[in-house]
């Protein structure tokens, strides 16, 4: 058997009172919401140092506490007699944010407390059981990270008036009357939008020699979809003989107008544009109805249409359409359209054709026509031709639809006809 000294006996006994841990208290309940539900985030305790009942150290510390399901289970040093005499400082935190906070006394016990056991009650008159303390900033998740995004008072910014946001982010107040609309620039000003309108015989300004192919227009179209661009009255089609940005128009070196074409341009516009818009004009009817019939060897008229002086103006485009019909197998014919003293189409047609359809289209300018007719048949081929006419149509001019037969027997009649003029 083995003997100690009782001096060494009692410097271990004391050895051992001095590392024991002081006395803890458990502090376990279960938390709710105002709605019910349980409640489920963290605890921070929080406390300055003091010393315990058994004069051990408490030195300044914060620790967190997970509540799952509303359970909270938590073992403090007791502090309700402590020196000098400090609370715990305890804030819940749940959904990213604090929820409240408040103080705590814990007393010395070997049972469980609920919370309403060492909760210390607010000062009179107050609505928060934080014991005074106030909440920093910086233990509200997320708190400085929000007040950075929000917008801040520009230096226009005023009372009373319609918000922006400036370039820097920061909120002005519309400037205008009280009756004035606010765009979403924040810009203000009279209600409604501006009247549309339209350019109509526009003549793209370039040199027309066969190699410039760039040309400008007077203003720009707007939407710049509305553009159409003719050619000697011929509908030109964007992005394959053509491109355009803004005013200029830049046509593809294969459809560069060559000297002598004639270029038209229509658009839509918008608002002020530094020009003045001429209005849209409507389509205009000038003929139309069915024609006679001739069996004759010479040319004879099977239709007119008559068009009176100061009808036509530079810039205008006239549409030609007719259907005739050959009766009988025995013969061929002859048909032919005239623009004033011109003739714009001249076709042959055979004894197998029973039917001949011809278009035309005249465009306008100054001193002239530029004409382009297409023509085909029940066996007469595709024809398509492209003719000039310098008849003065000011002074008014007739459009005539001639025919004849190669040798009597046969009928060519002229079953429809119209004359369209488009401003």
């Amino acid at each position: 058997m083995i003997t100690f000294p009782r001096t060494l006996t009692a410097v271990l006994l004391l050895a051992s009172f001095g590392f024991a841990a002081p006395p803890l208290t458990t502090i376990q309940d279960v938390l709710y919401k105002a709605d019910g539900t349980r409640f489920n985030g963290q605890v921070n305790i929080s406390w300055s140092s003091f010393e315990a009942s058994d004069q051990s150290a408490i030195a300044t510390q914060v620790t967190t506490v997970k509540v799952v399901d509303g359970n909270l289970r938590v073992r403090l040093v007791p502090n309700s007699t402590s020196d000098p005499l400090v609370y715990y400082s305890v804030t819940y935190n749940s959904d990213g944010r604090v929820q409240f906070s408040e103080n705590w006394a814990v007393p010395a016990s070997t049972q469980p407390l609920r919370i309403r056991d060492v909760r210390v009650a607010a000062a009179s008159g107050s609505n928060e059981t934080t014991g005074g303390a106030p909440i920093p900033e910086s233990d509200v998740v997320g708190l400085i990270a929000d007040l950075g995004a929000r917008p801040m008072k520009g230096t226009g910014f005023a009372a009373g008036r319609v918000a922006m946001v400036n370039p820097m982010g920061a909120l002005d107040a519309v400037l205008g009357n009280p009756g004035d609309c606010v765009r979403v620039d924040g810009s203000s000003g009279a209600c409604g939008s501006p009247a549309m309108s339209f350019m109509d015989g526009d003549i793209p300004s370039g040199i027309v020699d066969g190699a410039n192919t760039s040309f400008s227009l007077a203003a720009t179209p707007n939407p710049a979809s509305s553009l159409s661009v003719y050619r000697n009255g011929l509908l030109l089609s964007s992005g394959v003989d053509y491109t355009s940005s803004s005013r200029t128009i830049q046509f593809a070196p294969s459809a560069a107008p060559q000297p002598g074409d004639l270029l038209l341009a229509t658009y839509r516009l918008a608002g002020a544009s530094g020009v003045t818009p001429q209005p849209y004009r409507s389509p205009q009817v000038l003929c139309s109805g069915s024609g006679a019939s001739t069996g004759g060897t010479n040319f004879n008229s099977l239709g007119t249409c008559p068009i009176p002086a100061n009808t036509l103006t530079a810039g205008d485009r006239v549409e030609i359409h007719f259907d005739l019909e050959h009766q009988g197998v025995s013969s061929g014919f002859t048909f032919e359209v005239r623009w004033g003293g011109s003739t714009i189409l001249h076709r042959d047609g055979t004894a197998n054709d029973a039917q001949v359809s011809g278009r035309a289209e005249a465009g306008l300018y100054q001193g002239g026509a530029k004409v382009s007719t297409q023509s085909w048949g029940t066996t007469l081929a595709f024809s398509g031709t492209v003719a000039s006419a310098s008849d003065d149509y000011t002074g008014g001019l007739a459009i005539d639809f001639e025919g004849k037969m190669a040798a009597s027997g046969d009928t060519l009649t002229l079953r429809n006809f119209s004359v369209v003029r488009l401003p």
